[in-house]
């Protein structure tokens, strides 16, 4: 069997009206790139549904830069694990910050 997921570029691609069994299948066999969640956008904050982080009121945004080569690197290694690259990045940070807090005695 092909793992290989096709590629959406955006959202005129996902056909409207799936039954719940239609909409496994598609995106069983299909996965949104980049260019799709840029033409998507973020949807309006009242229609995403609740986190944990977003009922906490704990996650903030913090800008940061990287050179270009880092983040195309960083892409392709999060797509490789089929995730977003800001998920994978938050998860090298909170996995780093727990060892530097071992190393340091700070955790036990």
């Amino acid at each position: 069997m092909n793992s290989r997921k096709t590629p959406l570029k955006d959202l005129s691609e996902v056909p409207e009206g799936m039954s719940d069994e239609e909409a496994r299948e598609f995106w069983d066999t299909h996965e949104v790139t980049e260019e799709y969640l840029e033409k998507a956008g973020r949807p309006p904050e009242d229609e995403l549904p609740p986190t944990r982080a977003r009922r906490r009121g704990r996650s903030k945004l913090v800008p940061i830069r990287f050179d270009e080569d880092v983040l195309t690197r960083l892409k392709a290694l999060a797509r490789s694990k089929h995730k977003g690259y800001q998920t994978l990045l938050k998860e090298f940070v909170v996995e780093r910050l727990y060892e530097e807090e071992k190393r340091e005695g700070i955790l036990h």
